[in-house]
């Protein structure tokens, strides 16, 4: 190699692997990368409250996870989401959690996905609810605390849900009591709130009585 192209490639990599580590660490808030799954390999890595509820779905040599019915077999003690999918053998009080999602039914402005986090026991989580239009009930993150989920949050921004692929973000700090939701834009918060009920618990995807295929999911975390 010439001195003059090891001169270049030592340029290079002054240069931009600085903007590459910061890409990374913005994206993983500077915690390791501790699960992931494409569904390639099936669904074994997921605990879900009716499993008859959740299917591999596959359209053009891709893989996902989905629901096939709106309202499954598991109806929850206090009014809560009827259809989760929980990450077997992890917990965690600070993740960043990314996923594709895509509605597979209008519904109406209830039309949603959700993810769950600091999920405790089937009475005691939190979770986000992107629905369409949103109100009390629908568009918020939301708390289960051994009573029917109440919101954290007073969200008037609608989710521009379609048939198409979504990618959804959350990112939570148990130091701080923060947990922000973005969808799509993974710039800025679609939903922010704060709140130290909960700390370290599992984490998951699903939704509360709609129907949603998720892909590509990535957890950071400690």
């Amino acid at each position: 190699m010439t001195f003059q192209l090891v001169s270049a490639v030592a340029v290079f990599v002054s240069f931009f692997a600085p903007l590459v580590v910061s890409q990374v660490d913005d994206e993983s808030k500077g915690m390791p990368l501790v699960f992931r799954d494409d569904f390639e390999k099936g669904r074994d890595k997921w605990e879900t409250t009716d499993d008859v509820s959740w299917y591999l779905h596959e359209e053009a040599g891709n893989k996902s996870f989905g629901l096939n019915k709106r309202i499954s077999d598991y109806q929850p003690k206090v009014r809560s989401p009827h259809n989760i999918a929980l990450i077997k053998n992890l917990q965690l009080s600070d993740f960043v959690l990314t996923f594709k999602a895509r509605s597979t039914k209008d519904t109406g402005g209830h039309r949603d996905c959700c993810a769950f986090f600091c999920h405790q026991d089937p009475q005691h989580f939190y979770y986000v609810h992107l629905g369409a239009k949103p109100d009390p009930a629908s568009g918020q993150i939301m708390i289960v605390n051994a009573e029917p989920r109440r919101p954290l949050t007073e969200n008037k921004k609608e989710v521009a849900w379609d048939d198409n692929w979504h990618t959804v973000k959350v990112v939570r700090d148990s130091k701080l009591g923060t947990i922000e939701v973005f969808f799509d834009d993974m710039t800025k918060p679609h939903l922010i709130a704060t709140d130290n009920t909960f700390g370290k618990g599992r984490i998951g995807i699903g939704s509360f009585d709609d129907m949603n295929d998720f892909d590509d999911v990535r957890l950071f975390g400690k």
